[in-house]
């Protein structure tokens, strides 16, 4: 079949998804190491392929894909709400909007200079009251002496710190002035990155993104793993809408309760609905719908025209 280029970011789609035809849905892992040895890195690529082929799995099955990823933990997944940095003011604001919509768990975003962050999240913590779970996400923006400036004087609050530095090295160079629980978010994109910051004692929790690590399948292999070694676990994305979003539900889900931190609900961040078939926010929680797979039915008109069509290779 002759195929006219696609556009450079599709090209991946367009050299992957032709492996896939003529595959069984429960070959998800010979499948998935295909693409790997046909192309190496576009880990985003291969999560779009990979999350369809579990929601065909599901399908064919008539199971929810929690089911299918070693079945449910609880009915409901703890969400968080993120505040992004501003005047303490308008962080104060934005925060108490969340908790009076019911979330209990809100990450307040530093990063920037560490003395004005310890007034944000001194602001925000007075004003949300101890009820709620904080969560101080630097996303890499410190360097190491910014990053201890900030911990050294907000030893008097109570929150989670996570990936206050940009590399691995710089957050292990700081774990001895982290006396809180120190989640990795960016520094987890591979299971060996995972083992060793568990084997270098640096991390309590991590965040797992299903894009950043390659789908499905890779996100449960590394949230199996991190429970296994006794981690608290995220698992959400890099962003997305109701598809997405159900992915992370189910993977959420299915993590052992005494192990899941919490994850978000990325269609309520959007303008544009994907799908539909998620349940209402209850109370900053929400469960998965019904149906077997993903549980989704896409709204393909909002997708537009496709970008390229698909045959066998040859």
């Amino acid at each position: 079949m002759t195929r006219p280029s696609p556009p450079a970011p599709a090209r991946p789609f367009a050299e992957l998804a032709p492996l896939l035809i003529g595959g069984r849905p429960s070959e998800i892992e010979v499948l998935r190491r295909r693409m790997d040895l046909h192309m190496n890195g576009h880990p985003y690529a291969k999560a779009a392929l990979d999350m369809a082929l579990w929601d065909l799995l599901g399908h064919c099955a008539g199971l929810p894909l929690v089911d299918l990823l070693g079945g449910p933990s609880g009915e409901t997944v703890d969400l968080y709400r993120s505040v992004s940095q501003d005047t303490p003011e308008r962080m104060v604001e934005r925060a108490l909007k969340y908790v009076a919509e019911g979330y209990r768990r809100i990450q307040v975003k530093v990063g920037l200079d560490p003395d004005e962050d310890v007034t944000r999240i001194e602001a925000v913590r007075e004003a949300v009251g101890p009820g709620i779970v904080l969560f101080a996400d630097a996303n890499g923006g410190w360097s190491t002496h910014q990053a201890r400036r900030f911990l050294r004087a907000t030893r008097h609050l109570d929150y989670y710190m996570e990936q206050p530095c940009p590399t691995y090295a710089e957050c292990r160079a700081i774990r001895s002035d982290c006396d809180r629980p120190l989640v990795l978010d960016e520094s987890i994109d591979s299971l060996p990155a995972l083992v060793m910051a568990h084997s270098d004692r640096v991390v309590d929790a991590v965040t797992i993104k299903i894009a950043r690590v390659g789908g499905v399948s890779q996100a449960r292999l590394l949230r199996d793993v991190a429970v296994g070694l006794g981690l608290a676990v995220t698992v959400e994305d890099t962003g997305g809408a109701e598809i997405d979003t159900a992915a992370m539900l189910h993977l959420s889900l299915s993590t052992p309760a005494a192990f899941r931190l919490h994850t978000v609900d990325f269609h309520n961040w959007v303008t544009r609905s994907n799908g539909r078939g998620l349940p209402p926010v209850l109370g900053g929680a929400i469960g998965i719908g019904p149906g077997a797979g993903l549980g989704i039915t896409s709204e393909e008109a909002s997708f537009g025209p496709p970008l390229m069509e698909f045959g066998p290779l040859g």
